[in-house]
């Protein structure tokens, strides 16, 4: 039966990215670019399970074994509206992979998410599946969004997060322990709690707030 795993990405270059983002003072246009590299240091991780085949080339030399994608293409699905910011350092690896877009809302009483948006193939048979979203707090919102794409006959979910709370962590994998399809969730840090309205502590704030430079009312 697969099962949730998780991965806290242990790397120098990581933990220095994500302290800077951490830090109040950064401004907005520094943290939009740091948050796009560290996002391509995740998906340098989240792509080790990636689906390959032997090929042959032909180099100046002679010819060489390697690797190519094998089977359908890669899909990256950023969740509406602060997984935007991590698209672009995500298909930096990943060229040939395409993008649905998924928009989902937490309702900030129940803590709750919804869907309002879906922009994503029907048939997602066979397909190694990426969800981009910057804060595992409660869970929620990525319980919802790894069982809609598991409905649709994805092969697997990785979702890529900048930060992952116990508490959302413990509740994706009790929500998803009968979910017949693998799920991994890679992060940049584990940290040490929600706060009582369901924000992650010490945490780096709003990403969205941060990344766009509004303030939600």
């Amino acid at each position: 039966m697969p099962t949730v795993s998780i991965h806290a990405v242990d790397h120098p270059l990581v933990a220095h990215k994500l302290t800077v983002l951490r830090d109040a003072r950064t401004d907005t246009p520094t943290f939009r670019a740091l948050a796009d590299e560290l996002v391509t240091l995740l998906a340098y991780e989240a792509t080790r399970n990636a689906q390959v085949e032997p090929v042959t080339v032909v180099t100046p030399v002679a010819e060489a074994q390697g690797v190519t994608f094998s089977g359908p293409r890669h899909l990256v699905v950023p969740v509406l509206r602060a997984g935007l910011g991590m698209l672009d350092g995500m298909v930096r690896l990943l060229p040939t992979a395409e993008v649905g877009f998924l928009g989902m809302v937490r309702n900030e009483d129940t803590l709750q998410a919804s869907t309002y948006a879906t922009r994503l193939p029907e048939d997602l048979t066979g397909r190694q599946c990426y969800l981009l979203d910057p804060m595992l707090a409660t869970g929620g919102t990525l319980i919802a969004a790894i069982k809609l794409l598991a409905d649709r006959g994805a092969a697997s979910v990785t979702a890529v997060c900048l930060l992952a709370a116990p508490e959302g962590i413990a509740a994706v994998s009790e929500a998803l322990t009968d979910l017949p399809v693998p799920v991994t969730i890679v992060t940049a840090a584990i940290d040490e709690r929600l706060n009582e309205h369901g924000y992650i502590v010490p945490g780096l704030g709003d990403a969205g707030d941060r990344l766009y430079g509004t303030v939600s009312a």
